[in-house]
């Protein structure tokens, strides 16, 4: 199905010539800024948006005939939107910062979840790690200098 390429491209950012998962992230960032949304919107988004990310990419990258194309991008929405789960709506930059350092670098085990677990899970699973990694520091920043 064409649409569900579309969906895990996210139109044409899966074609930018230069970082789409950057600008991809980048519109994750834009969505959480202008939805702002609590807690409870927050999982309800989650739970439309991680197997709907999982079942683009997977369709995707038979398209593709790629593995994890360039091209898939859902993947780094969805990644950007757990890194800002419960944290203040102020360290959303900072998520965006750190989510993109750890989908970049893949520290262990990042690197190696894409690898074992392959398909469209795979795409998605080392952004939400890479994201559990940002979250976990935006929690620990924020029991150490948040002040409301």
């Amino acid at each position: 199905m064409v649409v569900l390429k579309h969906i895990a491209t996210m139109g044409i950012i899966g074609y930018f010539p230069i970082a789409p998962g950057t600008f991809s992230s980048l519109a994750a960032l834009a969505f959480f800024i202008l939805l702002k949304p609590s807690p409870f919107i927050h999982i309800i988004i989650l739970s439309i948006i991680l197997p709907i990310s999982i079942i683009s990419s997977q369709h995707a990258e038979k398209f593709f005939n790629s593995k994890d194309s360039k091209h898939i991008v859902i993947d780094e929405f969805c990644g950007y939107l757990v890194s800002v789960f419960l944290v203040p709506f102020s360290y959303a930059l900072s998520a965006f910062l750190l989510f993109r350092f750890f989908d970049i670098l893949k520290p262990f085990p990042i690197k190696k979840i894409e690898s074992l677990l392959g398909g469209g899970i795979g795409i998605v699973a080392d952004d939400i790690m890479a994201a559990l990694y940002t979250n976990l520091i935006l929690q620990i920043w924020k029991l150490i200098y948040y002040n409301p």
